[in-house]
This record gives structure tokens, C-alpha cells and sequence, in this order.
């Protein structure tokens, strides 16, 4: 019960109710239109490199303008902007459903459509992390950061198997329920009371240039930061690209039917939230489990290169979300809490654009390796890459088990 409570400790705030509870039906339907698609480009275009195309279209918006969102959170106010943003995804979401179910899409124009979201996504992710600070407050910070992985991740679950199942309609029924999804969390975000928001600290809104020139020499003075920017970087880079590889997995490599896609991406979404759900217990950003996290995701991958058994790809799929989520949680919380109430935005943006800025190259280069030797050699490259970054990384916070034991061993037990 103890842990239970710790666990869901920042649930006990009503903006946060308000928000988690939106968030719970939109998070399910955009997974159901991530994953129908992937699926849809694979379907029209019978090519992995276009699909990898896809996610070029979705994150170059990131690369393009991503270093400036902080400096733009740290300007607007987030519930409003959160709002907008908001309208916007259930404009676009409208128009794919309007395009699928009219039986007239081409690859551009979807193209076109995922750029848009993509630009929108720049400003909204690190707009809601600093809505999640004002709902919440410092100290329930970590927790809040968790359940956010969590709500994420569980709808990760239902989610792709929903759509899975609702692709054998067409990939415009998963649009148009995503679309309709939106209107949950933007009631949620009108009940809000703003008066019971924590107050930042006063400070002079930042010009655009200048402020994003202040948090890069504030993140350069920070030795920890940088490894947590550059680990980010390239995990999310050569590693984090299952927009790409799941689909060719199941659809190329298993010779599976929607279904599998589906079901494959549950999985892994059920393994993401056991991480988030055991980041969330902690109630507190962690080095050794972020390191640990990292571990299990990159090692999962290269384990999961050679199989072409369902079965098998789904259990490694299980522990490489749960790794993935125990790292990326706790790497988003450390980057949070280390930030000044006047820099927060931009330390969110700069971490989101860690994260993010890279996934048009990335997508292009994941396409390309499916394309040219399966899922097999995206996998496997995926693998090897990752864990010489987590070697790097735990040798830069000089962090080993040994290391580890021999701190505890000289930390004085208190009662």
C-alpha cells in the first residue's frame, strides 16, 4: 500500500486528475494512429525506405525548430499553448481521416500532413513537461514525469492492439478516432483551476536567440547534463526508431498481418509501462537505474536481430520498452529538477530536442538499413551502437557496480 501511494502520490492534485485522465483517451488514439500509419504508408507504397520517409516528414520539423521550443515555453503560457496545440492535432488527425476514408491519399500528401503534426509536436511536448511542473509542483516533480511514461506507455498497450484489430476496416477509422479523442483532454484542460497552479519564479521573458544562447552555456557548465544530452542523442538517434522497424518486422521479417503489428507493439508498450510504473515507485531521478534502463533497452535490441519467431520477438520487445522507459524517465527528470525555474523551458526543449531533433535523419537511415538488409541489420546496428554509448555514459558519471557498492559501503546509515 505503501508503495501503491508513492506511487500515484501526484494524482492527489486536481489539475493533474483533470490532465491524467485526458490524456489516457487522447494518448490511446494517437498510438492508434502512429500505428495505423506506419502501416498505411507500407501498404500504399510497399517500401520500407518510405516509410522511413515517413518518419523524416514527422520529425524534421524537430531538427528544423526544436532548439527554439524552450525558449518559446519559456514565453507563453503553457496550459493556454497546451490548448492550441491541442486543436491543432485534432484538425490534422481530421484530415487523414478525411483523406483515408475518401480513398484518395498519396504518399505526399500524407507526407505533407505528418509535417504539420510534426512542427505542432515541437511546441507541445515541452509546452505539456511544463505544464506538468505547474500542476505538480517541484516536489512531485519525479513522480508526475513517471506517470506521464506511464499514462504514455499504457496506452502504448491498448492502443496498437485496438488498431491491430480496426486496420482490417481501413486505416481512416484509426484517424477518425484519434480525431475524436482530442476533445477528452481539452475538456479536461478547461476544468482546470489556474489559481491552484505552483508559481514560477518572476523573470524577464526571453528573447528567442539570446535565450536559447543562455541555456546552451547553462547545459555546458553542466557536466552530468551534457552526458544525459549526448546519451540522449544517440540512443534516440540509432535506437529509438520502432516507427520504422516494427511494421518491416511484422510485416517483412515475421510475414505477419496487422494483427502482429499490433500485437507486437503491445507488448513492447506493456514493457514500457512496467519501467515507467518502477520509475514512478522510486519517486526520485536515478543514475543507476537510468543506466541499468539503458542497458536492457540497447542489449534487448541486438539480442532481438537474428529472430524471426513472433514469440521470441515479442518477449524481447517486453524488455526492451521496460528498459527504454526506466532510462528515458529518468533522463527527462534529472534534466528537470537541475534546471532553474527561469530555464526550465528551455532545459525541457533542449533534452526533447536531444531526443527528437535527429528523427528525420534517423528515419531515413532505419528505412534505408531495413531496406538494404532487413530488420535484421537495423537491429543489429542498433544493438552495437547503443551499448558502446551506455559504456561511455557510465564511464563518464564513473559509475560501475563496483564503484557503485563501494559508495554505499562509505554512505553513513541514518535512522
Amino acid at each position: 500500500m505503501t508503495t501503491a501511494r508513492r506511487t500515484f502520490h501526484s494524482l492527489r492534485y486536481r489539475n493533474y486528475q483533470l490532465f491524467f485522465g485526458g490524456q489516457i483517451v487522447s494518448q490511446t488514439g494517437s498510438w492508434m494512429q502512429r500505428i495505423a500509419l506506419g502501416w498505411y504508408v507500407l501498404q500504399i507504397t510497399h517500401s520500407a525506405f518510405d516509410v522511413g520517409v515517413m518518419a523524416f516528414a514527422q520529425f524534421f520539423p524537430y531538427m528544423a525548430f526544436g532548439l527554439f521550443a524552450g525558449v518559446l515555453t519559456d514565453r507563453l503560457d503553457a496550459r493556454r499553448t497546451v490548448i492550441a496545440t491541442q486543436v491543432a492535432q485534432l484538425v490534422s488527425a481530421s484530415a487523414l481521416a478525411w483523406i483515408a476514408l475518401g480513398g484518395f491519399a498519396q504518399p505526399w500528401i500524407l507526407y505533407l500532413i505528418a509535417f504539420i503534426n510534426g512542427t505542432v509536436l515541437v511546441l507541445d511536448v515541452p509546452s505539456r513537461q511544463q505544464l506538468t511542473y505547474r500542476m505538480v509542483g517541484r516536489e512531485d516533480l519525479p513522480n508526475a514525469i513517471a506517470l506521464n511514461s506511464t499514462l504514455f506507455n499504457a496506452s502504448r498497450i491498448f492502443g496498437p492492439a485496438v488498431a491491430g484489430v480496426i486496420l482490417v476496416a481501413g486505416a481512416g477509422v484509426c484517424f477518425l478516432l484519434n480525431a475524436v479523442s482530442f476533445l477528452a483532454v481539452l475538456i479536461g484542460l478547461l476544468a482546470m483551476r489556474v489559481s491552484e497552479f505552483f508559481p514560477l519564479e518572476e523573470f524577464e521573458r526571453p528573447k528567442i536567440l539570446a535565450g536559447t544562447r543562455e541555456g546552451l552555456a547553462w547545459v555546458r557548465e553542466q557536466p552530468r547534463m551534457v552526458v544525459i544530452l549526448a546519451l540522449t542523442f544517440v540512443l534516440s538517434t540509432f535506437c529509438f526508431n520502432f516507427n520504422v522497424t516494427l511494421p518491416v518486422l511484422a510485416k517483412v521479417t515475421l510475414h505477419g498481418h496487422s494483427y502482429v503489428y499490433g500485437l507486437l507493439s503491445a507488448v513492447f508498450g506493456a514493457g514500457a509501462l512496467v519501467g515507467a510504473l518502477a520509475a514512478a515507485s522510486l519517486g526520485r531521478a536515478s543514475t543507476k537505474v537510468l543506466l541499468i534502463g539503458g542497458m536492457v533497452f540497447v542489449a534487448g535490441e541486438l539480442v532481438l536481430a537474428p529472430l524471426h519467431s513472433a514469440v521470441l520477438a515479442g518477449v524481447l520487445l517486453f524488455f526492451v520498452g521496460a528498459g527504454f522507459t526506466a532510462w528515458s524517465a529518468n533522463s527527462n527528470a534529472s534534466m528537470q529538477l537541475a534546471a532553474p525555474d527561469h530555464l526550465r523551458g528551455r532545459v525541457i526543449g533542449l533534452y526533447f530536442y536531444a531526443f527528437n531533433g535527429t528523427g528525420a535523419i534517423a528515419g531515413l537511415l532505419t528505412g534505408w538499413l531495413c531496406a538494404t538488409g532487413g530488420t535484421e541489420l537495423a537491429f543489429a546496428a542498433s544493438g552495437i551502437i547503443g551499448l558502446v554509448a551506455m559504456v561511455l555514459a557510465a564511464l563518464s558519471f564513473g559509475w560501475t557496480p563496483r564503484l557503485a557498492a563501494r559508495r554505499r559501503a562509505h554512505t553513513p546509515q541514518h535512522a
